[in-house]
């Protein structure tokens, strides 16, 4: 079974922290730089015919992965040619690696890398603390085909935003763990295919590091397996409350509730109880007064907002909050709140889109993680930021980065889905911030199974393959 460490994501803060206390543990910079240069070497070796090399390397330990990069192509007959926007520092890794490339030196100019068959882009790292503008863009917009060691120089590892000019690599070598910027979007797709290479970090430099941020995936979490001897209420309840309009969005939610495992899925209508009888025929549906309901403790999970109305939400949230159920808060939660985030706290889980993340909390700003992470603290709930690339995040700081949703997952209905997947979670025992996450990872799994043309019904069948994946994956 594979170590929840093996997913862990480093800023590049931490990342730097993790190269300085390499050599105490007894790995030296410079082994560590020779065998990240020896990777970028492999990757590009396995995935391309020889062609005309152009290694362009920066004046930091990125350059100095370059260097070696370039001297083991050449060494394998590539014709390789490296142009250098700055020497590296006198007696760093990165000046060793340099005096030993012996092959033909260019100037660092655009049209040097528009004559090159493959660009390396060794030229800035993950831990970028400038613009990249000038000729460095300029070169690196020449290129037809890059290579970027690390991550595409101009792309913030710890956000994944573009910081002036960033090129769309075809791959991307990365070292030891991931950084954010790999699987946020844009960076994600400006990497391309992205290789993680083992260089020899000592596995006790994770153990410092502490890290609290994490690819999505089974390996955070378990999908809940029923006792042999369980019944319907051991597997829990949930209750979503539905409202008197758009009452498909409450009734997508309590069919994907049943379908994460939830024992029993009641609608409680606020008005036009007839309209959800007319749906699934497992599904229960109740229009007793909310007071009623919440003194049957068994109903101890609750879904409020999905198609609810904000001036309903606004009254029935706090009544669930007071009675400390567990409440997944969705859709019009964030216009009942808006500007009010205290106003949710105290909810399991909220899942805002952007926009109603920026009605609730403000606009998020360049670094979504850490504006999604302080808006789990302010309401004290695991807070999950839809998108491409959903963020989770929970009040004591874990996060996970799921990407495991297809584009054509951006559909109406789909995050009534997702919040339905998730208090069906919740029911069955699952911790907040895993059964976020895990909900966010098989929402998107499904829409995979379901594939391209995928309307919103066709989720629902489709999460019993991602459920399935799951389990597997567990297991593997």
């Amino acid at each position: 079974m594979n170590n929840v460490l093996d997913h862990a994501l480093l800023t590049p803060a931490e990342m730097g922290r993790a190269d300085a206390a390499a050599p105490g543990m007894g790995v030296p910079g410079e082994v560590l730089m020779d065998n990240a240069g020896r990777a970028v070497a492999r990757a590009i070796r396995v995935r391309f015919r020889p062609c005309r090399v152009l290694v362009l390397a920066g004046p930091g330990n990125n350059g100095g992965d370059g260097y070696v990069a370039a001297r083991l192509l050449a060494q394998a007959g590539w014709p390789v040619r490296l142009a250098a926007l700055a020497p590296p520092r006198a007696g760093s890794d990165a000046a060793g690696a340099a005096a030993r490339w012996s092959g033909p030196a260019t100037p660092f100019k655009p049209d040097e890398a528009a004559r090159a068959d493959l660009v390396v882009d060794a030229v800035f790292g993950a831990g970028l603390a400038r613009e990249v503008d000038g000729i460095v863009a300029e070169t690196l917009r020449a290129a037809c085909r890059v290579v970027a060691v690390d991550v595409p120089s101009g792309l913030d590892g710890a956000t994944g935003m573009v910081r002036g000019y960033a090129p769309t690599a075809v791959l991307t070598v990365t070292f030891f763990r991931r950084k954010p910027g790999h699987l946020l979007v844009p960076g994600r797709d400006l990497c391309g295919e992205t290789v993680l290479a083992d260089i020899g970090m000592p596995p006790g430099v994770l153990d410092q590091m502490r890290p609290r941020t994490f690819a999505n995936g089974p390996t955070l979490w378990h999908v809940p397996q029923p006792a042999t001897e369980a019944h319907k209420y051991a597997r829990g309840h949930v209750t979503v409350l539905g409202g008197e309009s758009m009452t498909g969005a409450a009734r997508l939610a309590a069919d994907a509730a049943r379908r994460a495992g939830a024992g029993l899925v009641t609608i409680a209508a606020q008005g036009r109880g007839d309209v959800y009888r007319a749906g699934s025929p497992g599904l229960l549906v109740n229009e007793a007064p909310l007071d009623d309901l919440l003194r049957d403790e068994r109903r101890h999970v609750w879904v409020c907002g999905p198609g609810l109305g904000p001036d309903v939400a606004r009254a029935t949230l706090p009544m669930l909050l007071a009675a400390r159920r567990l409440v997944v808060g969705d859709a019009d939660v964030f216009t009942a709140f808006a500007g009010e985030p205290d106003g949710l706290r105290g909810a399991a889980v909220l899942t805002p889109h952007a926009g109603e993340f920026a009605r609730a909390f403000g606009k998020p700003g360049l670094d979504r993680v850490a504006a999604v992470r302080a808006a789990a603290v302010r309401t004290d709930a695991v807070v999950l930021l839809k998108g491409p690339d959903t963020i989770v995040a929970a009040p004591d700081g874990r996060v996970s980065i799921n990407a495991s949703a297809p584009p054509w997952l951006a559909t109406a209905g789909a995050g009534d889905v997702l919040s339905g997947v998730i208090g069906g979670l919740l029911a069955q025992g699952m911790p907040a911030w895993e059964a976020a996450s895990a909900g966010a990872w098989l929402h998107g799994r499904a829409a995979v199974h379901a594939g391209a043309g995928l309307v919103v019904e066709d989720l629902l069948p489709a999460l019993t393959k991602a459920l399935g994946d799951a389990t597997i994956r567990h297991i593997s």
